[in-house]
């Protein structure tokens, strides 16, 4: 692979502007790709990506939520949080149960098919993480993930 395999792949004909340009392009392709490939997967269990997201965060936590809490720790930004709990629920993968104490405070849990489902996931994903980072050594992993947390300090408030 070359250095500029991302100039080739666009059929750009000139260098990028500048390095930071070419590094964001490649994140941002690359990521995409991921995102496609993975999307897929969680479409043969219907879910989308979101979805899944809440899903394992909750399975994570081992017990019920404030809907607050999921968002907080949601990979990516979702803008709609109850639409998004509002289909988990529709589709019998969580419940929502409101705080007795703080009527604002909605708990979230997940019913046994959402755990099933899950269930069903977990090796299909960790192959498919497989396919497409097993190629790199451990230290190229650790690298990887070091150098994109350092570009995420830059759009922390």
């Amino acid at each position: 692979m070359t250095k500029k395999s991302l100039q080739h792949e666009l059929g750009k004909k000139r260098p990028f502007e500048s390095p930071e340009k070419e590094a964001m392009l490649n994140i941002v392709r690359t990521g995409d790709q991921f995102q496609n490939r993975i999307g897929k997967l969680f479409r043969t269990f219907g879910l989308t990506g979101s979805q899944h997201n809440v899903l394992r965060i909750l399975r994570g936590e081992g017990r019920p939520m404030p809907c607050m809490e999921i968002k907080k720790r949601m990979i990516q930004v979702v803008p709609a949080m109850t639409g998004l709990l509002d289909r988990l629920e529709k589709d019998d993968l969580v419940t929502r149960t409101r705080c007795e104490q703080d009527g604002r405070v909605v708990y979230v849990d997940l019913t046994p098919k959402a755990r099933t489902i899950l269930g069903k996931i977990d090796a299909p994903l960790m192959a498919l993480y497989q396919e497409c980072l097993g190629h790199l050594s451990r230290p190229e992993l650790e690298q990887l993930s070091t150098l994109l947390e350092k570009a995420r300090l830059s759009l922390r408030p």
